[in-house]
This record gives C-alpha cells, sequence and structure tokens, in this order.
C-alpha cells in the first residue's frame, strides 16, 4: 500500500521543475513524458527522467514515470531505456490512454522481461489512466489486468475529447444538474475497489481557483478516491488535507475498533460505543480510516 493523497505532475522537460518536485511534500511525483512534452523533446526529456531518477533526493517519495500512449511509436523506448537505465530508482509506471486489458498486459510483459535480464530486485508497479470511452467500458477488466496494478486514474481532460464532452460545462455547471463526472468516477471507483486498488482522481486545470481543487477533491473523497493529481505545486496541501483522516476521526475509529474487538472476545457481536452501535458493518468501514491512519502516521 501506498500513499497516493497528492500525485504531482512534472514535465520530464524540465529539470528545473524535477528538481522541485523532488523536494515538495506530495505522495508521488511522476515524471512527464507525455502531454507536457513537445514531440521534438521527447528524447531530450527521457534522458532528463533518467538522470533525475538517479540523481535527486526523493525522500519517501513514491517515483513514477507517465509514458508516452502505447499507440504511438515512444513508448517501447521510454519503458526500455528508464528500466535499463534507472529500474533500481523506479517504483512505478503510469500507462496513459490505455483502451483495453491487453494495454496493461503488454507492459506487464515487457516489464517482466526487463526485470529479469536486469536482475532487479523490485517488481515495478503500475497505474493505469481511464481517459478514453473504450477504457470506461473496459475499466473492470482493465483494474484486474496485472497484478502489478495498484490503481486506477481518471483523466477527464481527454475524456472529454473521447466522449465529447461540451467543454463550457465542466467546473461552471453550465445548466447540468449536479456534478458531471459524477458516474465516470463512480464508475472507475468501484472497478478498483472491486480489484482491490486504488483510484486516484485526475487534474483540476484552474491552479488559480484553491476552492475549485478543495470542492473537486471532496467529491472523489467522498465517493472512495485515494487521492487526486496536482498540476501545480500549490495543490499538493490541500490534496494531502483533503484526502487525510482528521486526528479526531482516527482517534474515534481506533477507541471503536479496540471496544469491538474487546467485545467480540467475549462472545458479543455488537457494542455500544458512546451512544454508538458497532457491529462487522461500521468496522468495514473504520478500517479504512484507520489504514489510511497508518500509512500517514495518525
Amino acid at each position: 500500500m501506498r500513499l497516493r493523497r497528492s500525485e504531482l505532475s512534472t514535465p520530464g522537460s524540465s529539470e528545473k521543475m524535477m528538481t522541485k518536485a523532488a523536494a515538495s511534500d506530495a505522495d508521488l511525483v511522476f515524471l512527464d513524458l507525455e502531454d507536457s512534452v513537445a514531440p521534438s523533446e521527447k528524447d531530450t526529456a527521457r534522458q532528463n527522467v533518467i538522470k533525475a531518477l538517479n540523481t535527486l533526493d526523493w525522500g519517501k517519495k513514491t517515483r513514477a514515470v507517465r509514458i508516452n500512449n502505447l499507440e504511438t511509436h515512444y513508448a517501447h523506448r521510454d519503458i526500455i531505456d528508464v528500466v535499463e537505465q534507472a529500474g533500481e530508482n523506479l517504483d512505478l509506471i503510469i500507462i496513459p490512454k490505455a483502451k483495453a486489458a491487453r494495454d496493461v498486459w503488454w507492459v506487464d510483459v515487457l516489464l517482466t522481461q526487463l526485470e529479469e535480464r536486469l536482475g532487479l530486485k523490485k517488481r515495478i508497479a503500475l497505474e493505469v489512466l481511464i481517459e478514453e470511452v473504450e477504457a470506461m467500458i473496459n475499466a473492470e477488466e482493465i483494474a484486474t489486468a496485472s497484478p502489478r496494478l495498484e490503481a486506477l486514474i481518471f483523466g477527464p481532460g481527454d475524456y472529454s475529447a473521447s466522449q465529447g464532452v461540451d467543454t463550457r460545462a465542466i467546473g461552471s455547471g453550465d445548466g447540468y444538474p449536479g456534478d458531471i463526472w459524477h458516474y465516470a468516477r463512480n464508475k472507475v471507483i468501484i472497478a478498483a475497489r472491486a480489484a482491490g486498488i486504488d483510484m486516484v482522481d485526475g487534474p483540476y486545470a484552474a491552479i488559480k481557483n484553491p476552492e475549485g481543487y478543495r470542492e473537486e477533491c471532496k467529491r472523489s473523497r467522498i465517493l472512495g478516491a485515494s487521492g487526486k493529481w496536482a498540476i501545480h505545486p500549490s495543490q499538493i496541501e490541500i490534496a494531502n488535507d483533503e484526502y487525510s483522516p482528521s486526528q479526531e476521526s482516527v482517534d474515534r475509529a481506533r477507541k471503536l475498533a479496540a471496544a469491538y474487538t474487546e467485545a467480540e472476545a467475549q462472545g458479543l457481536g455488537a457494542v455500544a460505543v458512546d451512544g454508538d452501535m458497532v457491529d462487522a458493518a461500521s468496522i468495514r468501514i473504520l478500517q479504512n480510516t484507520i489504514r489510511k491512519a497508518d500509512l500517514i502516521g495518525l
């Protein structure tokens, strides 16, 4: 299990931004070789990313790389070069624009071959972006496509293009009742949770609207998301705060769980604590808070 409250997007073409990302408070930093890098800079960015993985002090952060779309000629070299030259310093790869389980399987097989040939001591994990309508239809199959897969990510930007969403309604409520992304987020979260993995909510482009970003964090957190992308360092603190349980809720969860354990040892299936009835169903909910608190260190 990893903390994914904040996943910071950092262009692989900018050594300065990668250095700042390494020193940030993000739980995960992914060095991007895809959308934030111009075609003419792809090869240079790949070498920049390799250098950053090998030379920067990343602390306890999860170190990730978003490769290029598997349907481009960049993708295989992204995987091979980065793993061959910086595999020991890479925790996971993010696959963009996956459409079916076969896309995840292809990356899994290539990584297995590389790890065996290089003698890598750890298995490189995967996260997959659900940002095409085909991927949304196949979300459940994608979620179980590989034991390496640790999280699904909903990418609203490319998904808007794929579905033909009227972008005037995004973030504005322009005549649309409720949250325009409710179905998509909910479906991806359900697929992820059914597979026993995390779901991470995608980017929020209005970096000068922190309250809007916080609201989007709340919407996905309530549904069960583990965290959200940050496309600017100013969004990290908000995400870390919103996807962390309060100390009060953690203390209460531990108190109720301890009371239930004691009651269970006495042959009881439920126990009243401070006016609340705690049973097996309650404990399942409380354990989500306790697991998150343990990861954070609360």
